[in-house]
């Protein structure tokens, strides 16, 4: 049989890593996740270095947001993230707070900005973050706080998830200009 005749099964181009499975996120491999955190400022910028103002305002998938509007995203959920671990290791379980991350993205600022700006604060978030993390004792990755829609998370699950959610938008950037060859 030709390689031509075997169906090709198509991404999900929300989805271009798979969906994060929380029951299968590696919750011990500190190390990694920290070291994909760390990451993300220098992925992100490689992602989108050289695009020009119309390739950043282009959707990464039909009725996605725009590659600028992922750039802020990102931004705005880490800065998110990063509030909820420090208040996870300084309270009791503590509840926090949702956002719409979709009117988040849909404001202004997100929509046209220059991605430099959460570029640099990303730069400077992550190695603040990065930096706490290695810092956890065991016991610490073990606290954790209570997510109106996600129930309670421990710090190590909760970053699990975030390790996903950087090579989750990367890889959106890189797919869309393997797809228009940029």
């Amino acid at each position: 049989m030709s390689t031509s005749a075997i169906p090709q099964i198509e991404k999900d181009p929300r989805y271009p890593i798979g969906k994060f499975r929380r029951s299968e996120a590696d919750t011990s491999d500190h190390r990694t996740a920290i070291a994909t955190l760390a990451a993300l400022p220098e992925n992100l910028r490689s992602a989108v270095g050289g695009l020009s103002a119309t390739q950043l305002d282009t959707p990464y998938r039909e009725g996605g947001w725009t590659v600028r509007q992922l750039v802020h995203h990102v931004a705005d959920s880490h800065m998110n993230a990063y509030i909820r671990i420090r208040l996870a290791l300084t309270e009791d379980w503590p509840a926090v707070k949702a956002y719409d991350e979709k009117l988040w993205a849909d404001l202004s600022d997100a929509r046209s900005a220059p991605v430099d700006f959460s570029l640099e604060l990303l730069d400077a978030l992550h190695a603040r973050w990065a930096l706490l993390l290695r810092s956890l004792s065991e016991e610490q990755w073990q606290r954790g706080y209570t997510h109106p829609q996600l129930g309670r998370q421990s710090v190590a699950e909760a970053i699990a998830l975030y390790e996903w959610h950087c090579r989750h938008h990367v890889a959106h950037i890189v797919e869309l200009r393997k797809r228009n060859g940029w």
